[in-house]
């Protein structure tokens, strides 16, 4: 399952981290946000270990949304070493999602 990723907990399990990040910025109302959320799920099962995969409800967490300039949702966010390293906005295939985090592992 993926990680809930808040404010508060943003700077420990993300920017912190070990591994790389994956971090998918959504919200309750938005349709492509519901549509990528199995995949998310997907990814977060079958990288267990090898990468963190979390969610970032942007109506409940305003801050990291702005310090990301994330406008567009869904808008995931592929960071390693504590720096955005790639991105994808919109409701996207879960190959492309696969691609970009494994340029990272």
């Amino acid at each position: 399952m993926a990680l809930e990723i808040t404010d508060a907990n943003f700077e420990e399990l993300v920017l912190k981290s070990d591994k790389p990040v994956v971090v998918d910025f959504w919200a309750e109302w938005c349709g492509p946000c519901r549509m990528l959320t199995p995949i998310i799920e997907k990814m977060s099962a079958d990288y267990e270990g090898k990468a963190i995969i979390g969610k970032v409800n942007v109506d409940l967490n305003p801050g990291v949304s702005a310090q990301f300039g994330v406008r567009n949702i869904p808008t995931v966010l592929f960071i390693n070493n504590g720096e955005v390293a790639d991105k994808s906005v919109g409701a996207v295939p879960e190959a492309a999602l696969v691609e970009k985090l494994s340029k990272l592992l």
